[in-house]
């Protein structure tokens, strides 16, 4: 269904105190995004199905929405109300993306222009090597051409896709941007969050006494700590904020990276050290895990995720002036995740 133009005003798209924000997906990286949104003079709505998150949410002086993401009434309606949209919660959901898009047509039809940062992941770019070569192809988020050049039938595709669709059919309504982050690290201590991935590969490591590879390990990823992605976010929206619609319109694809790699050899390595040294293991080795296993790290994925090539440059957030600021992965992880992780394993075998 096409949209009538309508040139995007400052009226259109309020700044600040005047802005309404919707925020879906309030976890580790979401509120670090309310936070900061928050201190800068947003007002900010925050989709939670948790009584405990909630009044986290309320704490960091945002407006706790009770609902889940089936909700679709509701978030279709918060959307139609909202004047900028994050989505941080997942990027395989496209009844999600749909009832988020019926509430940007409805304002539409009022004559009112959204902005919407959707969270695909890096993930897009599994090359299905499953851990036995690293890839040489390196993709720039600044050439439109690299990004899409992804299959139809890679993760998260079918979402972004549809984004891209109704981008072009909504035209000036629509300031949208699809946000790749790769493997996100860190430990969120305000807020007591670890990342997923790495926490949950030592997990496995201290249950089954060897850390997990996949083939010989030898594919590698980007990396991004959580709060250098959260002001990430952010510097993205101001873009989209300010950038002429024209602009917006030619690329609605954002990597966040800090400029290194890790082989998931490399990963299995460090971990295996880690808890050798720490007495939870007898072995430092790493071992490829049976497939009766799988469950226990990323299910069906895990050749995907555990295996892939993820090689990506986010050359548009660096040239807006985002830097990199926080500890690198290796050194979070030993300063900062893995103690948490230890006390966590302890509390579950006293």
């Amino acid at each position: 269904m096409g949209v009538v133009s309508i040139a995007v005003t400052q009226e259109d798209i309020s700044m600040r105190g005047d802005a309404r924000v919707f925020v879906v997906g309030p976890g580790f990286i979401g509120h670090n995004i309310i936070e900061i949104l928050v201190e800068e003079g947003y007002s900010v709505h925050a989709l939670t199905r948790r009584e405990h998150h909630a009044e986290a949410i309320k704490t960091s002086g945002a407006v706790p929405v009770t609902g889940q993401l089936s909700d679709f009434d509701l978030i279709e309606e918060q959307s139609s109300n909202s004047d900028i949209i994050f989505q941080v919660a997942t990027g395989d959901n496209l009844p999600l993306e749909e009832a988020i898009l019926h509430g940007v047509r409805r304002r539409a039809k009022q004559g009112k222009a959204t902005i919407y940062i959707h969270t695909s992941g890096a993930k897009v770019f599994d090359d299905g090597a499953k851990g036995m070569s690293k890839s040489e192809k390196v993709y720039y988020d600044d050439k439109r051409e690299d990004m899409d050049s992804v299959p139809d039938d890679a993760p998260h595709r079918n979402v972004d896709l549809a984004l891209v669709h109704a981008h072009e059919d909504l035209q000036d309504h629509l300031r949208l941007a699809i946000v790749l982050p790769p493997e996100v690290y860190g430990y969120d201590s305000k807020h007591d969050r670890l990342s997923m991935m790495i926490p949950n590969l030592t997990r496995f490591a201290v249950k089954h006494g060897y850390a997990p590879v996949i083939g010989e390990g030898l594919s590698v990823e980007t990396q991004v700590h959580v709060m250098d992605l959260a002001r990430g976010y952010v510097a993205v929206l101001h873009f989209l904020e300010h950038a002429d619609q024209k602009e917006v319109l030619a690329n609605p694809y954002w990597l966040c990276e800090n400029g290194e790699e890790f082989s998931w050899k490399e990963a299995a390595e460090v971990i295996g050290q880690a808890l050798y040294k720490a007495g939870k293991i007898k072995d430092p080795a790493p071992r490829n895990p049976p497939t009766e296993l799988y469950s226990e790290l990323c299910g069906p994925k895990t050749e995907s995720y555990m295996g892939l090539n993820c090689r990506a440059r986010g050359v548009r957030l660096k040239t807006l002036g985002w830097q990199a600021r926080e500890k690198g992965i290796w050194e979070s992880y030993l300063q900062d995740e893995l103690p948490v992780i230890l006390k966590q394993v302890d509390r579950t075998l006293t």
